[in-house]
Parts: C-alpha cells; sequence; structure tokens
C-alpha cells in the first residue's frame, strides 16, 4: 500500500494539488458545494493511478482541488461504499492521499435514515459518535503499522472543537441540527423492521453505509475530524413503508442549502 499511495500522491503533486489544508467527502447531501469552490484542478478518479471508481449513479467520481473560503481544500466529489464490491482499504484510501498530500482536517457527509424518531427527514445531524456494524475494520491489514498506530484510540472520534462550532454556525442560522451516535451497515439493502429495532436498542440515532471506514482511517493519521448526516428518511419499524430511492435524493437535495451554509461557515474558522 505504501508504494500506492506514493505513486497516487506523486501524481496528484504533479498535476497541481500542492499542500491542501482540508479533505471534504461529499456524500449525498452536500453536491452543490462544487459550486463554491475556485477550482484550480480536477481529475477524474479513473484518471489518478490505483484510486476505485465511483459506481453509484448518484455519486459523482471526480478529485478536485481548490479554494473555499480562503483556505485551499481537496474534495471527493463522491465516495466508495463496501457495498460497490470495494474493500475497507479501497474505501478509505482516498483518505490516505489526502492526508500525505497536507491535510489536517476531514470534513465528511452522509445521508442517513433516522432512528431517534426525535429526528425528522430533511433534518441534520452532526455525528458525536459511531457504531461500525460493517463486519471488519480499514486498519486490518498486514502492514498497518507503518502507515500509523495500529490500536488506535477511538475515545474522542469527531473533534469537539470542530462539532462546538459546527452547533455555534447552526444556532446563528437558524438551522435544526441534531446530535446523535450513527450507526454503519454494509449495505445496500435497506433495514428489516427487526433491524431497525436493533439498531435503536443498541443506541444508534441514525443508519447509514459509509463514513464510518474513513472517519477510522483519518483517526489513525490523527486528522482533526467532523461528519454531518442528512436525515433522508424515518426508519419508523411500526409504520415502515417502503423505500423509493428517488425520495431520499430528492430530500438530501432539499436538505443541501443549510449543509452548504454549515460547512462554509466552518472552513472560515479553521
Amino acid at each position: 500500500m505504501i508504494k500506492y499511495i506514493e505513486e497516487t500522491v506523486t501524481y496528484l503533486q504533479d498535476k497541481g494539488f500542492e499542500n491542501p489544508e482540508i479533505g471534504i467527502i461529499l456524500g449525498t447531501g452536500l453536491g452543490q458545494l462544487i459550486d463554491e469552490i475556485d477550482i484550480l484542478k480536477e481529475v477524474s478518479y479513473n484518471h489518478i493511478p490505483n484510486f476505485p471508481t465511483a459506481t453509484v449513479e448518484f455519486h459523482k467520481g471526480k478529485l478536485i482541488y481548490g479554494i473555499l473560503e480562503g483556505k485551499k481544500v481537496v474534495v471527493m466529489q463522491g465516495r466508495f461504499h463496501l457495498y460497490e464490491g470495494y474493500t475497507l482499504q479501497d474505501v478509505t484510501f482516498p483518505v490516505r492521499i489526502m492526508e500525505k498530500l497536507g491535510i489536517k482536517t476531514l470534513l465528511v457527509s452522509n445521508a442517513a435514515g433516522a432512528i431517534n424518531l426525535d429526528f425528522k427527514k430533511g433534518e441534520l445531524m452532526l455525528i458525536v459518535d459511531h457504531i461500525n456494524l460493517q463486519g471488519s475494520s480499514p486498519l486490518a491489514f498486514k502492514g498497518v503499522s507503518l502507515l500509523g498506530e495500529r490500536f488506535t484510540d477511538m475515545s474522542a472520534p469527531y473533534n469537539t472543537q470542530i462539532n462546538s462550532k459546527f452547533k455555534a454556525i447552526a444556532k446563528s442560522n437558524n438551522i435544526k441540527l441534531h446530535e446523535g451516535v450513527y450507526a454503519s451497515v454494509v449495505g445496500p439493502q435497506l433495514e428489516t423492521k427487526a433491524e431497525y429495532k436493533m439498531l435503536k436498542i443498541i443506541g444508534a440515532d441514525a443508519v447509514g453505509m459509509s463514513t464510518v471506514p474513513e472517519i477510522i482511517v483519518a483517526n489513525h493519521l490523527k486528522l482533526k475530524v467532523a461528519a454531518v448526516s442528512v436525515l433522508t428518511d424515518e426508519c419508523d419499524p411500526n409504520n415502515l413503508k417502503p423505500v423509493d430511492i428517488s425520495e431520499i435524493i430528492a430530500m438530501a437535495n432539499k436538505a443541501e442549502p443549510n449543509m452548504i451554509t454549515l460547512f462554509k461557515s466552518l472552513i472560515k474558522t479553521i
């Protein structure tokens, strides 16, 4: 993996990706943040050596470098998932690349279903902790200790200072921002009634199919990390209706302006 990382970083540096300060993973619900960036360079994933390729139809596939609120940023426009057939090392490879390029902070967005029924679709949730239900770890491979401490501490995986800033920004902009625990599952199928009941019992406030692997690797690399979910549906096992993916995407798009306000305002302060 070290050889692959070196090849990829060299390629991107040669393309002009110079010393970004902040990495951003644009999941469902934050795609239009691209319009706010002064783009200096962009490269399709399928042109980057050793990079996976986004296969989900509503995820783009570009790595973008530019200026946002006066800061140099490197942005993943589209992410990777276990359910696409990738390994956890594939899914998190871009985080390792962004860190080698120079980022100190990683900001992440995603779409999630609300397990906590006090939370409503269209609202946002600041992730304060997570539950890994993906069956393995992105750190479970030979040689991981050459890239960082094998036994990575996860007592506080989400940066409390950044989270405090997010809460203050939300309050000043009248944005409803819940705080909660995000459970990450493999997917791509959605959950059964019994699974939603289980998730509530074990302490999840929302469920999705991403983010946790990237957060684990970011902590392995000692990056400052924060993540926000767009709540796209309400997962009430006693009143469960078939889910329409197009409705989920529409709900994410509806919440996008608030997500963009949070991220732009935060980046000003970093």
